[in-house]
């Protein structure tokens, strides 16, 4: 009879068993990164809402109302007067936790318009709110 070669059962455990070692090893480490990766795209998100809305105002002289909110960056047509737009590709309606990048006109800080994510904690106010101006 020939002995064929192959790995017995105790040997498959004992790998399985330390490649569960090492990923309960690396895998904290790796979602640590995908916190600040949500953070740092939000930051982005808001950065290129915010252009959007500079490229609006060059068009139309203004910025959109509170209103008219940040869908009005995607239209393909609209009836306001100097629009050229899309002024995006497609939509960007929620941040990377899931909530809707809040825009209004109004602005309380003296700039032209308040835009802002509530961030990881989903609130207004809280320690991690991503505002265009800070």
């Amino acid at each position: 009879m020939k002995k064929k070669d192959a790995f017995t059962l105790i040997e498959l455990l004992v790998v399985i068993v330390i490649i569960g070692l090492l990923a309960s090893l690396v895998a904290p480490k790796f979602f640590g990164k995908l916190d600040d990766a949500k953070l740092k795209t939000a930051k982005a998100q808001v950065e290129m809402l915010s252009t959007s809305l500079d490229a609006f105002r060059l068009d139309v002289g203004r910025y959109p109302s509170t209103e008219e909110g940040l869908k009005v960056l995607w239209l393909k047509k609209s009836n306001i007067k100097g629009f050229m737009g899309p002024y995006l590709p497609k939509p960007l309606k929620d941040d990377p936790w899931g909530n809707a990048y809040q825009y209004t006109k109004e602005s309380k800080k003296g700039e032209p318009y308040e835009l802002f994510s509530f961030g990881p904690d989903g609130q207004l106010g809280g320690d991690k709110d991503i505002s265009i101006w800070d």
